[in-house]
């Protein structure tokens, strides 16, 4: 048993390793959760693990290939057992295998379907039993403005966060009654490894196309994490919230 305070949330975060999960685990941990951290690899979590300690806070480790349907289901079944309860998830982790649609292959497809949105569906109901017991939970999945509006050359990206949407809607309406609240969030085009090496004429357009006039960063989709997990949003439930600088205006 993890030696967590008896009274502080868990939260599990995929893809916590680097850019958007990162950010998210740091400031949950910074809200006072014990935030488990997860990636394909322990090391990098490792350093994210110690940033998390030196700034006061509690976290663990747990190494998981989410694409691996049945490992990723015992994964998080042995996270609850070792933490003895789990009431926040984020699932974040996500691949991409750009190409045209008359050019993608069926393993460019299923790839990113398997560790998108059916990795976020064995977490999600496997954290809900867990989070039924407790009366509490606070599922967010981290979508993308590709499943709103659809992007060239992303018709599998975009298909698994458009998937994910409503299989979250669903999920609400399910177990909203239980205290469980479930939500997207939806960021835009966002500053990390990932977009580092864009074009500066594609970051130009960008910041053309967003009200805010600037890419997003990785505090913006931390901040509207924290929010959404938080105990005074238990009263938000099935919704896309996206964070993009009015890219959308969804």
């Amino acid at each position: 048993m993890a030696t967590t305070d008896q009274d502080k949330r868990v939260a599990l975060v995929t893809g916590a390793s680097r850019g958007i999960g990162k950010a998210v685990a740091m400031r949950l941990a910074a809200d006072g959760r014990h935030v488990v951290l997860v990636s394909r690899t322990e090391g990098p979590l490792s350093e994210v693990k110690a940033l998390i300690e030196e700034a006061g806070g509690s976290a663990s480790c747990k190494a998981a290939d989410i694409g691996d349907g049945a490992a990723w289901q015992s994964a998080v079944e042995e996270v609850i057992s070792d933490e003895g309860r789990l009431d926040i998830l984020v699932n974040n982790a996500g691949i991409t295998r750009d190409n045209l649609m008359l050019r993608m292959s069926d393993d460019e497809w299923q790839s990113v379907i398997d560790v998108n949105l059916r990795a976020a569906f064995i977490a999600c109901r496997t954290a809900a039993r867990s989070m039924m017991r407790g009366k509490f939970g606070r599922i967010v999945n981290i979508g993308s403005t590709s499943g709103v509006i659809g992007n060239s050359g992303q018709a599998n990206y975009a298909a698994a966060k458009a998937g994910l949407i409503g299989m979250t809607k669903s999920i609400a309406r399910e177990l909203g009654g239980k205290g469980i609240t479930a939500n997207v969030i939806a960021p835009g085009f966002i500053q990390t490894d990932m977009t580092s090496n864009l074009p500066e004429s594609v970051v130009e357009t960008v910041r053309k196309s967003t009200a805010c006039s600037r890419l997003g960063t990785v505090d913006d989709i931390a901040a509207a994490v924290s929010y959404v997990s938080s105990d005074g949003a238990g009263y938000l439930t099935g919704q896309t919230i996206c964070v993009d600088g009015g890219l959308t205006m969804c």
